[in-house]
């Protein structure tokens, strides 16, 4: 089976949360508070998840892989992070759906593969959006994520390729976190994709502008690399990859990052850029997907604070390849596609 993952991220985004829009609508009801600012944080580090995952493990003390140096010298030949130095995009909104929201089915495209993903109702707040869209309908032929956390029913919803046009709905993988369980080390299967390829949830790695504005971010990052870069396989804690075209020594998806311990953060040039290096040093980075744009922030059009304020798209561009190092989760496990849930 082939899958193509990550071709729609390439599209190059120099935008900061200003382009992303206003608050968006609140319909007003209790039950169903919609995706507006006035919604509490889903956990209080933002992670979602009731119980520890991965991206909320400490990184400090983990073991370099024996082979990191020749991974990131790998990467760094390709041509380093896909757009040369690292750039930060702020699209994917992450909506927060009440009790009441309508719960809505879909039609599944050629991006939605059994078993891996789930066919089942989307609650779709009033008043939301896709990535970098201002409302349901995919217009501008990207990824087109719809993450939708339900705190009431203690699930997350993520989707790749979402389109709501008046009553039609269409959407590729689908997939459904349960908030409140204890995953194991192969999450919802082994050799099973998510919205994203290495078989990750998307939200509790994103990191957003209120953590930035508060000073602290306590989890892992998402970031993605050109899939010449990345040869075919994956790593724990990732649970699929993708067809990708890397070399030996390259690294295989779900590959963890961490930022050197003796990096000087005070170099940076903004508090923001120094609070999301830390949170590199302290919990590291994990490669989720296959794309241009390294770093993916949450859009702000559903926070609080905004990005204008705290960090720009190149504030991080001095970090290079040589400034991290890979961590040791174990060896490479061949890519069979064959998910078992």
């Amino acid at each position: 089976m082939t899958r193509s993952w990550g071709i729609l991220t390439v599209v190059l985004c120099a935008c900061t949360g200003t382009l992303d829009g206003g608050t968006a609508d609140d319909d007003g009801g209790d039950d169903d508070p919609g995706p507006g600012t006035g919604d509490p944080p889903p956990t209080a580090n933002g992670a979602y998840f009731s119980e520890s995952m991965f991206f909320d493990q400490v990184a400090t003390n983990l073991p370099k892989a024996a082979n990191s140096a020749s991974m990131l010298a790998s990467v760094k030949s390709a041509g380093g992070w896909g757009t040369g130095a690292i750039q930060i995009d702020f699209t994917i909104d992450v909506l927060t759906a009440g009790s009441s929201a309508e719960m809505k089915s879909f039609e599944p495209t050629d991006n939605f593969w059994a078993p891996d993903c789930d066919l089942v109702p989307v609650p779709i707040p009033a008043g939301g959006n896709v990535e970098n869209e201002d409302g349901y309908e995919c217009t501008s032929g990207g990824d087109c994520h719809l993450i939708v956390h339900q705190p009431s029913t203690n699930k997350l919803y993520e989707m790749l390729g979402a389109s709501i046009s008046g009553a039609r709905f269409d959407g590729g993988c689908l997939v459904v976190w349960d908030t409140a369980t204890t995953y194991s080390d192969t999450l919802r299967g082994d050799q099973c994709t998510s919205a994203d390829a290495a078989g990750f949830p998307i939200a509790p790695l994103l990191f957003t502008a209120d953590e930035v504005a508060a000073g602290e971010i306590n989890h892992a990052i998402r970031f993605i690399l050109p899939n010449n870069r990345v040869k075919r396989g994956f790593m724990r804690p990732a649970t699929h990859g993708s067809d990708t075209t890397g070399g030996s020594d390259a690294p295989p998806y779900g590959m963890h990052l961490r930022l050197r311990a003796d990096y000087p953060i005070d170099s940076l040039p903004t508090e923001g850029a120094k609070v999301v290096a830390r949170a590199m040093q302290t919990y590291g980075m994990y490669h989720a997907d296959g794309g241009n744009i390294a770093l993916t922030a949450q859009s702000d059009r559903h926070t609080t604070a905004k990005w204008e304020d705290h960090l720009g798209p190149f504030d991080l561009d001095a970090l290079a390849i040589d400034d991290f190092e890979v961590l040791d989760h174990g060896g490479m496990i061949p890519l069979t596609y064959d998910c078992v849930r």
